[in-house]
């Protein structure tokens, strides 16, 4: 899973009993080389699917990291490109890899943009947020957004019951709780949490017009449900 320029286990787990933002400033300079960027897959499909529904001037990038959302704007924006994040590490990773792109320390759940961008997208992060975060974070997202902007992110369809990806997933989260309970300080990752439905409830409350559509390249589940969808969220 991981290149020999990836972390050690050692370094893994001293970044797993941190909070979020230490851990990954910690794991910043290796994150690239493990599983958890998001893949050259995702992102390509994702800007093919974004492509017909531009032109896009100004792009901002929802928890950057070292810049895999960035890839996507840089392809599809016009004009300035923007990159917010929590973490000083990855944001380092982040300019070293786009240093034409503009970058910010912040919290985004407290995004202090008003109408500044036509494309704001996010990968991989919305599992870092507990359900009663994400209002806020998606009103923030809205603000941010002119009118018509466009807000998109992929979202991993539902597996079947009982499928080895429904139970990966649950015995992901499963481990993550048990860990915050007897551990401090939390480190916040779960993917039961992101699912379509309170996802699209949440964004309709933040006053988007939601629509997912499927990312055709990643297939479907043997119940015929896609893999892999885009949402589509107009402000």
């Amino acid at each position: 899973m991981f290149s020999p320029q990836g972390p050690s286990v050692r370094e893994l787990v001293v970044q797993a009993m941190s909070s979020v933002e230490h851990g990954y400033d910690l794991l910043a300079p290796k994150f690239d080389h493990t599983p958890f960027r998001t893949p050259e897959k995702i992102l390509d499909a994702s800007a093919e699917a974004l492509a017909s529904r531009g032109p896009f001037d100004n792009g901002l990038d929802v928890c950057c990291g070292t810049g895999a959302g960035l890839e996507v704007l840089e392809r599809l924006c016009q004009g300035r490109v923007t990159g917010v994040d929590f973490s000083a590490g990855m944001l380092d990773q982040a300019r070293l890899a786009h240093p034409g792109a503009t970058l910010v320390q912040a919290d985004v759940r407290a995004l202090e943009f008003d109408a500044e961008f036509d494309l704001a997208v996010t990968f991989g992060a919305l599992g870092h947020f507990l359900p009663r975060e994400r209002p806020a974070l998606f009103a923030g997202v809205y603000r941010a957004l002119r009118p018509g902007g466009l807000f998109a992110f992929p979202v991993a369809g539902s597996p079947p019951l009982g499928s080895v990806a429904q139970w990966a997933t649950l015995g992901f989260d499963v481990a993550m709780r048990v860990r915050n309970a007897v551990w401090r300080p939390p480190f916040v990752m779960y993917y039961r949490t992101t699912t379509l439905p309170p996802l699209r409830d949440d964004l309709m409350a933040a006053g988007f017009t939601v629509q997912a559509v499927p990312l055709t390249a990643f297939g479907e589940y043997g119940n015929g449900s896609p893999r892999l969808g885009l949402i589509l969220a107009h402000r």
